[in-house]
């Protein structure tokens, strides 16, 4: 065989040996990986997790919880039960507005645009801020300390038919005490410096005022009307006539008495505390007439 048939041999052979080894070693190659369908592919979306957080910010209180109180679309009233950690919050508020009675609350209820007011308050707003209101008091917490306003939003928070928390709380900065000037720090030291004293007939509790004496209650008047924080204080006394016990329900008589007087004269009786000594404090001599009459006494001032 010449060197050329042999040539032309061997090319065959590789061909055919090459090919044998290509389909059975490296088949797989030849396999497409499969393209997945997009409009068969499941995607698993995370929920987002939506809350409004309720909110308790004021001088002397910081609460908040991410749960909220929760209205249904259309509804004023509120969803309950509420959570367990607003109903914390809740009785948080209420120790702290037992402290400060004189703080004041503003109730913001939202209500969005789209929602329907079924009811007779200017709107859903206002009537959800209502509805919180009168489940606060229903908690124990004082309604006169809280106001109430409504507004309504495009939008708000909101989980299917829910919303979230369409509430604010604004705590009012308390009026403050009107400022003792001067003027009332002299007519105090005045009033204590040469207090009203109220002298009684022997186991009688009446009086008759001078135009000085008139004149001390005048200025206690004016005192407590413009300082009004002031306390007066009212002690009885009496002589040494009979036991010490008699004595001392006397001189409470006289104390409760100049009270009385006073709050006719347009003092609140609960700013006036009273006290007796009895003949514990005589300032005369109880062995003379002179000595005893001044000694049946009430003496007034300011705490």
């Amino acid at each position: 065989m010449s060197k050329k048939a042999l040539y032309v041999l061997g090319i065959a052979i590789t061909i055919i040996l090459g090919t044998f080894l290509y389909v059975n070693f490296c088949c797989n190659c030849t396999i497409k990986t499969p393209t997945a369908d997009p409009e068969k592919v499941s995607v698993v979306v995370a929920e987002e997790t939506v809350f409004v957080p309720f909110i308790l910010n004021g001088s002397g209180i910081d609460y908040q919880s991410n749960d909220n109180i929760k209205f249904l679309k259309n509804s004023f009233a509120v969803i309950l039960p509420v959570s367990d950690s607003v109903a914390i919050g809740i009785e948080n508020l209420k120790t702290f507005l037992i402290a400060n009675p004189k703080q004041k609350i503003t109730i913001t209820g939202y209500a969005t645009s789209d929602e329907t007011n079924s009811t007779t308050f200017e709107n859903l707003g206002l009537a959800r801020a209502n509805d919180i209101k009168k489940y606060f008091v229903s908690k124990g917490l004082s309604a006169s300390q809280f106001d109430t306003k409504g507004e309504i939003v495009d939008k708000w928070k909101t989980s299917k038919d829910t919303l979230l928390g369409p509430a604010e709380y604004k705590f009012e900065t308390p009026e403050a005490a009107p400022a003792v000037t001067d003027e009332w720090v002299i007519l105090k030291d005045k009033i204590n410096g040469d207090p009203l004293i109220l002298h009684f007939s022997t186991n009688r509790s009446s009086n008759q005022l001078s135009d000085a004496e008139k004149q001390k209650v005048a200025d206690l008047v004016k005192y407590m009307e413009h300082v009004k924080d002031a306390v007066i204080l009212a002690v009885g006394h009496s002589d040494n006539v009979g036991n010490r016990d008699s004595n001392v329900v006397l001189g409470q008589k006289r104390a409760e008495f100049s009270k009385n007087y006073l709050s006719q004269k347009g003092i609140d009786g609960s700013r006036i505390t009273t006290d007796s000594k009895g003949p514990d404090e005589p300032i005369g001599e109880n062995t003379t007439a002179e000595g005893k009459a001044n000694n049946r006494r009430t003496v007034i001032t300011i705490k």
